[in-house]
């Protein structure tokens, strides 16, 4: 067994698919200290930099003097406070769904989701480019899993047809893709839905705090009461960790009795819960900052596709830089840090063969540092890598 672990470990450093862990002090906030030194964090997901947001913390630090640093079992035992129920009350009212659902991650809660929901008679569409956290949570329930091309409604149509049958379906669907920065067809997917009866669900991950006044991308779509179960998360836009389900009041009861991650999961410490609160009600009442980093987020990919850059068909905050072979990748990122700034070098299978990428994360507090940004890319524009 061992052998076969070395074999398989040189095998990844042979392809340019070995993983460490980089030496970093701090790497949520605008920059990030590597090795001792200093780089403007183009990588982290706080998108809207609320980690640093001094109400916030000061909304942490009170529930850590207040209750502690553990919640001591899982909710269902003794693991619960009033400050749970105010966070799900307050997202329930943010996505205007009957009840809201805390998850210890957007990982948990899409294991809940799919292990609860479905079983070895339901059929789960799920699109080509979804979370691996949908892909596992799929493959744990038991379900047929149906992978169809990524944003290809003809393809998913022709799927849906060909199982019409089949009373227990699922369409689910990550609403921004992580690694490529476009959106889903959710319209379509809505239409499909209750066309072939199926049931929807939404991964909100990378769209919750910014698009539909933070809300999420259904909100801005205007098809929030369309879709039936939505997942995000606290640990990207809202700066903090943890993840959410809002749905009606039957679906949530049902997850809470069958989600296994949820039932035997300590939960989250109550400094965690009170920052998510704290964030939520940020958002709320800040809900243009989403759209003032879509705005900053079009004016650098305009910028990059013009020295040209592939930047896939991104339309959100996430950036993708296509450079297709792995070495090469490596090679960009260790160039771009030689000028200060640090990016995700993204391989496969996080994306698939031949399309390995830089990813660039655009965040709120790195706007007044545009051109630095741009001046590092047209380097790297110029040095043929």
């Amino acid at each position: 067994m061992r052998d076969k672990i070395k074999k398989k470990l040189n095998e990844l450093k042979e392809q340019n698919l070995f993983r460490t862990m980089p030496d970093i002090s701090e790497g949520a906030g605008k920059f990030v200290n590597v090795d001792g030194i200093k780089y403007l964090n183009l990588a982290s997901n706080n998108y809207l930099g609320l980690s640093e947001v001094e109400a916030i913390r000061e909304a942490s630090a009170e529930a850590v003097m207040k209750l502690g640093t553990t919640s001591g079992a899982s909710r269902i035992v003794t693991g619960n406070y009033s400050i749970y129920d105010e966070l799900e009350h307050r997202i329930a009212l943010f996505k205007q769904t009957e009840n809201a659902l805390v998850f210890n991650s957007g990982y948990a809660a899409n294991l809940a989701i799919f292990s609860a929901l479905a079983d070895r008679n339901t059929i789960v569409f799920s699109d080509k480019l979804n979370h691996a956290s949908i892909i596992d949570g799929i493959q744990l329930s038991g379900a047929k899993h149906i992978r169809y091309k990524h944003n290809d409604m003809a393809d998913l149509e022709s799927l849906l047809e060909k199982h019409k049958d089949i009373k227990d379906k699922i369409i689910a669907t990550d609403t921004v893709f992580s690694m490529d920065g476009d959106v889903c067809r959710l319209r379509d997917i809505v239409e499909l839905a209750k066309q072939y009866g199926a049931l929807t669900v939404i991964d909100e991950a990378h769209a919750s705090g910014i698009f539909g006044r933070g809300s999420g991308y259904a909100h801005e779509a205007g098809l929030e009461a369309s879709v039936d179960v939505h997942m995000g998360t606290f640990s990207k836009a809202f700066g903090s960790f943890g993840a959410y389900v809002a749905a009606d009041a039957d679906i949530i009861d049902y997850l809470r009795n069958k989600g296994r991650s949820f039932i035997y999961s300590t939960s989250l410490p109550p400094a965690v819960v009170a920052a998510n609160l704290a964030s939520v009600n940020y958002v709320r009442d800040n809900h243009d900052i989403g759209y003032r980093l879509l705005d900053f987020s079009d004016s650098i990919r305009s910028s990059l596709r013009s020295m040209g850059f592939d930047t896939g068909l991104s339309v959100t905050q996430i950036i993708p830089i296509i450079l297709g072979e792995n070495e090469r990748v490596l090679l960009a990122k260790d160039f771009l840090m030689e000028k200060g700034i640090y990016v995700g070098a993204i391989r496969p299978p996080t994306v698939p063969v031949n399309t390995a990428r830089l990813r660039l994360t655009m965040r709120l507090d790195v706007m007044d540092e545009q051109e630095r940004i741009l001046d590092a890319f047209r380097a790297l524009r110029a040095s043929g890598i």
